[in-house]
């Protein structure tokens, strides 16, 4: 199985358009705001800190970079091939984070190459953030069964995904007076609307998978972009630690 031939393509596109300066994409905030929470949250819960970590939709490396710093091997998979020159091309402008995460262009949803990749790094610790409601509704299931199958019987999956409460969020944003904020507008243009994730079944897709919730929370998703009155667009959502028990 494999995604859609438009999902890929949208994302694609996405990507051969983005900038290349960080923050210039609309969920590209810098780790501080995002990564580095989410580490301190997911670390009291991980079994095994040692083994190697995914960063799953890595887009251009920005979390991924600074993931390295922390796990002894990091790999950063993305759909898109146009995310994962940008994530290399970042890498090689920064000397100080060369070579410290790979990348590779992967499709999260083909199962065979999971099951490599997993045959390679044996079980990972994964990364998720904001990824699972920009899929099809088709890939959801398979692509949860990816997570169980590099996580295996030792990683742990910390997942951040948009609450229920961010879909009226950015319908507002998306029609206000305006018209979408600056940053938001190429996600439309390309055909990647946010879809809902209801948080009962984001749950359920993990229970599907055979992964157990080990904790659970909500903070906001911090984006890089701003409402007209200058406030910094922060959307509702839910985290969670997933894993075998």
């Amino acid at each position: 199985m494999s995604v859609t031939s438009r999902y890929k393509e949208a994302w694609e596109g996405f990507w051969r358009e983005a900038p290349e300066e960080q923050g210039a994409v609309f969920w590209d905030a810098e780790p501080a705001l995002t990564a580095g929470l989410h580490l301190a949250l997911a670390e009291p819960h991980l079994a095994a800190p040692g083994l190697p970590l995914v960063d799953l939709g890595c887009g251009n490396g920005t979390q991924t970079r600074f993931l390295a710093d922390r796990f002894p091997r990091v790999v950063g998979v993305d759909l898109s091939q146009a995310a994962i020159d940008h994530a290399e091309h970042a890498d090689h402008a920064a000397p100080d984070t060369t070579g410290r995460a790979e990348y590779r262009q992967l499709d999260a949803v083909d199962k065979a190459a999971i099951e490599a990749l997993h045959d390679e790094l044996g079980d990972a610790n994964v990364y998720m953030r904001g990824v699972l409601h920009q899929c099809e509704p088709v890939d959801r299931r398979p692509f949860v069964d990816s997570i169980a199958a590099l996580v295996g019987t030792r990683g742990r999956a910390f997942v951040v995904e948009l609450s229920e409460r961010a879909g009226p969020i950015l319908m507002g944003l998306a029609q206000g007076p305006a018209g979408p904020p600056p940053k938001l507008l190429p996600v439309f243009q390309h055909g990647i609307a946010p879809a809902e994730v209801s948080d009962e079944a984001l749950s359920e897709l993990f229970a599907a998978a055979g992964l157990g919730i080990l904790a659970s929370g909500e903070m906001p998703l911090i984006t890089t972009d701003f409402t007209p009155d200058g406030s910094r667009i922060e959307l509702p959502s839910r985290w969670l630690v997933a894993g075998r028990p």
